[in-house]
């Protein structure tokens, strides 16, 4: 099993190629369980007000690019005001 922080750093480096499980492994490590899984879409929610959630999907057994930079941009924004 990949650790949280080596899936991280592969996700900056090459976000086009992260798997699905991955990102999942990660989001459930930062966000906790979604609130929504069990279809093509898993959402997440983040301890924010405004659009308070993070939504992931498969393409392929890969997650979609633009949204490994979105949870990437939210575990940046979590650190930065939660401290986590």
């Amino acid at each position: 099993m990949k650790k949280i922080e080596a899936i991280i750093a592969a996700a900056i480096n090459n976000p086009a190629d992260v798997l699905f499980s991955d990102l999942c492994r990660v989001c459930n490590h930062y966000l906790g369980q979604p609130r929504q899984q069990g279809t093509s879409h898993r959402v997440y929610r983040t301890p924010w007000q405004g659009d308070p959630r993070v939504n992931i999907q498969k393409a392929g057994n890969k997650a979609k690019t633009y949204q490994v930079k979105q949870v990437l941009r939210a575990i940046n924004r979590m650190e930065k005001e939660h401290g986590k």
